[in-house]
Formats: structure tokens, C-alpha cells, sequence
């Protein structure tokens, strides 16, 4: 929890002991709705910004940056930048600051669209749906986790352990502690986490099991965030490809991701010549309108990329622990018409 109070209308407030200040001497009294928040340990290590946001409920993420840069946000009454770690006991300055429109904040049942796998204190495991970005940005006012939290507005904390692509669906964990969110964190980067991904790919897939590693970086032709094999410049990537199951024109396959770079397994098969079923930004345009319209006996209109499976140690008790996430109904029947069913 964080200790929140209000500055009352036309007072001044005092500066912080032993913290600069860093207002003018003449500035006018603190304006009515501003609030001054102190930072708890559970947050303590935290960026300014997601502060900001997971404490800020239906406030545009654009609103938020635009108040953190006009120094109207203050840390211990000095100015603070939007990437700026927190400390236990920072008292943070925050303005009156506007919400979005109504329509556009989420109502508590909207959570339906994301079924819970998992959750105990200190770990949440949903189903994502392809279509849902993970956060709010870049167009989408609000994702999967302003979704959960509209859902859940009495939980203290809660982050995204990792991400999913807009257009992928499945396992999503989320940290309800910030212990855990850290274990979570570690336990990504040095590969404790085991995830497996389901792809239908284009083409005559012949290995039973192929290591693909190219190494990736951003800035491929298109939009900015596009991704591309950079052997020279790029980070290492790895992953492990199992098939599942061959089709006349395609192939189900197991997915394994070893590190976990950005569009690392849509790049990687599409680099190879076998690109998703359905991706918008790597794949065989042509095919995936002919799918989209149902040419090939049902439509799809989706990317067919699944996580299916998660194996981990519990970030807090250490005990083995394993999801599965079934392909949603669209992906399925579009596997039955492959199958001649």
C-alpha cells in the first residue's frame, strides 16, 4: 500500500527534511486535487511512470508522460523524469490529471475476456485472446492488465511479469507481489522459465526438430518497430522448433523459446521461409487474405500463434509449477479443415 493525502486548498507544502528544493521561494500555494503519495517498500525499485499509471486508473498512459515533462510531477519536491526508479519513503507530487472518456474505461466484467489459469498470492496466470495488447499505447487506450486491474480495483499490486503480442493469444502471468515480480524477472532472463508456443506455418516443413538461432535487432524496413536477423549488430536469439503435425501446403509446430528478443519466433520462421498463418508484419500477405476470406474452407482472421505452455519454479516457494492454455475455437476448426475433417 502507499500512504496518500491531499494538499489542502491554498496551502503550501513544506519540503521534504534533508530533500532539495527546488520550487522558487515565491511559488504560489499548492493548486486544490493535488496529492502527495509516499512510496512503500512494496514498491520501492519501481519506474516513476508505471507508478504513475498502475496509481492513476482511466488516465490516458500520453496524459501521464505530459505531466511527468512539464515538472507539474515532483519526487521529494525536486523535478522527475518519467524512467526515474522510486525509493521507500520518496513523497511524490501529483496534479489533478484527467481521465479518458467514459467509453473508454473498462467495466469490471470485461475481465471475462481473460480467464484466470492460476493465481495465489503472489502469482496471477490469465488467457489472453489474440487481439488484446498486453497495455494501453500506442492507439489502444486500454490492454490486458488495465482490464485486470479495473477488474480487481482493491489488489495493491500487480504487473506484468512479461509480454504477448497483440495478435498472439494464451499464457499471460502477472506478479501480485512485487517479490515476485522481481523472481519473475530474474528467472526470464536466465532461462528458468520454460514456454512453449504454438505456430501453423506456410510451407513443407521437413525437421522433426530445428534450432533456428539468428540474432535480431530492431529497425527493419517498414515501421520502426519491426524486427530483422542482424548477425553482426543484433542480440542473441534461440529457438526450438518441434513439429507437431504436416499438412499438404503447412505444418503445426512446437515453439520453444530459449531467450525472449521481440517477434523473435515470427521472425525467425519467416526468415527460414516458413512464416505464421496470418501475420500482418512477417508473413505471406497474399495467403493470409485468402485464409482471412475462407478460401481454404474456413476463415481465419488471426495470427495462429498460441502460448500453450508454461514450466516454472514458483517465484516464491520455489515448487515446480505448470500451465496449459487450449487453442481458441477459430484455430481449432481451422486445424479440423486441414485435417480433411
Amino acid at each position: 500500500m502507499v500512504a496518500e493525502r491531499k494538499a489542502a486548498p491554498g496551502a503550501r507544502r513544506p519540503a521534504r527534511a534533508g530533500a532539495a528544493n527546488n520550487r522558487p521561494a515565491a511559488h504560489s500555494a499548492a493548486p486544490a486535487g493535488v496529492r502527495y503519495v509516499t512510496v512503500d517498500s512494496e514498491h520501492a525499485g519501481q519506474r516513476l511512470d508505471n507508478f504513475l499509471i498502475r496509481l492513476s486508473k482511466g488516465v490516458p498512459k500520453s496524459h501521464i508522460y505530459q505531466v511527468v515533462r512539464s515538472g507539474q510531477v515532483r519526487i521529494n519536491s525536486g523535478r522527475a523524469a518519467a524512467d526515474q526508479r522510486l525509493s521507500a519513503g520518496d513523497e511524490i507530487r501529483i496534479p489533478p490529471m484527467r481521465t479518458a472518456s467514459p467509453g473508454k474505461v473498462p467495466a469490471p466484467g470485461a475481465a471475462a475476456a481473460l480467464p484466470v489459469v492460476f493465481e495465489d498470492e503472489h502469482l496471477l496466470v490469465v488467457d489472453k485472446p489474440a487481439g488484446m495488447a498486453v497495455h494501453g499505447g500506442s492507439g489502444v487506450s486500454f490492454g490486458a492488465i488495465e482490464t485486470i486491474r479495473a477488474a480487481r480495483p482493491n489488489q495493491p499490486f500487480l504487473e506484468l511479469a512479461h509480454r504477448l503480442d497483440r495478435e498472439t493469444s494464451g499464457l499471460l502471468m502477472l506478479g501480485k507481489s512485487r517479490r515476485a515480480l522481481l523472481r519473475l524477472h530474474a528467472m526470464l532472463r536466465q532461462g528458468e522459465v520454460e514456454k512453449h508456443y504454438l505456430a501453423l506455418v506456410a510451407g513443407r516443413w521437413l525437421n522433426d526438430r530445428q534450432h533456428v538461432k539468428l540474432a535480431l535487432s530492431r529497425g527493419g524496413e517498414g515501421a520502426a518497430g519491426k524486427v530483422r536477423v542482424d548477425p553482426q549488430g543484433g542480440a542473441a536469439a534461440h529457438t526450438v522448433f518441434e513439429l507437431r503435425e504436416r499438412f499438404e501446403q503447412f505444418a503445426l509446430l512446437d515453439a520453444e523459446l530459449r531467450t525472449g528478443r521481440t517477434h523473435q519466433i515470427r521472425v525467425h520462421l519467416a526468415h527460414i521461409g516458413f512464416p505464421i498463418v496470418g501475420d500482418g508484419c512477417y508473413g505471406n500477405f497474399e495467403l493470409n487474405r485468402r485464409i482471412a476470406r475462407g478460401e481454404l474452407g474456413a476463415p481465419l482472421e488471426r495470427m495462429f500463434l498460441h502460448a500453450a505452455r508454461l514450466r516454472l519454479p514458483h517465484p516464491v516457494s520455489g515448487e515446480p509449477i505448470g500451465f496449459t492454455s487450449r487453442l481458441a475455437p477459430e484455430c481449432e476448426t481451422f486445424l479440423g479443415v486441414l485435417r480433411g475433417a
